[in-house]
């Protein structure tokens, strides 16, 4: 595995929600764009609400699974947030398979 993703906010950054949403939308589609798209993303805390209804990014997402990228979403944060049931993309995992992630990964970037 070359390249994993951790995103640990609901968007890219500590801006409102209209601003790191629209910043991680023009991050993703620029990935795919040029060719740059990582092997996975571990999606943890508050980023586990970019994976369900209504969030801006998860036609990106989408396209990115569709791809080959693999998708692993905290399971613990889903339950937090009550969203388990409104997993749209991914797959729910544990921390020790966001941690293998991790570890296999040449480079790991965390938004």
């Amino acid at each position: 595995m070359n390249t994993a993703i951790i995103v640990t906010h609901n968007g890219l950054g500590h801006a409102e929600p209209g601003l790191s949403h629209k910043l991680l939308v023009n991050y993703l589609k620029l990935l795919q764009e040029t060719d740059r798209i990582p092997d996975a993303m571990g999606f943890m805390t508050e980023g586990v609400k970019l994976l369900v209804e209504e969030s801006p990014v998860l036609s990106q997402l989408q396209e990115m699974e569709q791809k080959g990228v693999i998708i692993l979403v905290c399971g613990t944060c889903l339950n937090y947030y009550g969203l388990m049931d409104k997993l749209l993309v991914g797959m729910v995992g544990h921390m020790s398979d966001i941690i293998e992630m991790q570890f296999k990964a040449e480079k790991l970037i965390s938004l």
